[in-house]
């Protein structure tokens, strides 16, 4: 049966839509930090004006079909904090070192690491599912989807520069490609195959050399809005 109700799934104007009917609800909030993605919302301040703005979202929200999904929410505070207010309470506790936004780690610590723990895994999985099709395929993928791309996100938002997990994805890769082309690469020549493309290399770039431009660049471009958010 086809739902007449709304946005569907991947329909381009849905986001549009949806921000504009929350965007009223966060500009009534007092938080000192009111932070809006689609429907992650982050709330920063003393504990007594979140737990009143987290209530309005709650009331408010039931009134236009928005559900809080409190197994999904944290509170993010030092573990000494003394937490009073009930809900609150039902919120998951994290700890600010281990404080992830939008699926990146804030702080160097435990987060981050498992973070590029994880990223190194998926990398180690995916090189072994390469072996299966052809050598040519598996290269163009590795270098396409499932090497730098893949933790681009991770690279330009959280501070990895000096991070130990970038040699063993560059290894990683460095095995990968040695694997697909039959051919063992000296130190040299894989410097020349992480270059770009135009420039005479496979295009399977190398974190480690990526890790502080990329986070630099990306913390540059949004100085404007990081200095209105702050």
């Amino acid at each position: 049966m086809i739902s007449n109700d709304g946005p569907q799934q991947d329909d381009p104007i849905g986001p549009l839509l949806f921000s504009n009917t929350i965007q009223p609800l966060l500009e009534s909030l007092e938080s000192e930090l009111p932070l809006g993605y689609l429907d992650d919302l982050t709330l920063g301040g003393p504990q007594s004006v979140v737990a009143a703005d987290v209530r309005c979202v709650t009331e408010v929200g039931q009134a236009t079909g928005l559900v809080l999904n409190v197994n999904k929410c944290e509170l993010i505070s030092h573990p000494s904090t003394v937490v009073s207010d009930p809900a609150l309470q039902s919120f998951q506790r994290v700890s600010v070192s281990d404080t992830v936004l939008l699926g990146a780690p804030v702080l160097q610590g435990q987060s981050l690491d498992k973070h590029w723990s994880n990223r190194c895994n998926d990398l180690s999985r995916a090189v072994d599912r390469l072996t299966k099709v052809a050598s040519r395929d598996a290269l163009i993928l590795l270098q396409a989807s499932f090497s730098t791309p893949r933790v681009q996100h991770l690279l330009q938002c959280s501070p990895s520069a000096d991070h130990a997990a970038l040699a063993t994805f560059d290894d990683t890769l460095r095995s990968a490609v040695c694997t697909f082309t039959n051919f063992e690469l000296t130190d040299t020549q894989w410097l020349q195959a992480t270059l770009p493309i135009r420039d005479g290399g496979l295009g399977v770039r190398r974190v480690s050399s990526m890790a502080l431009s990329a986070f630099v660049a990306s913390a540059v471009s949004t100085l404007s809005l990081q200095e209105t958010i702050l």
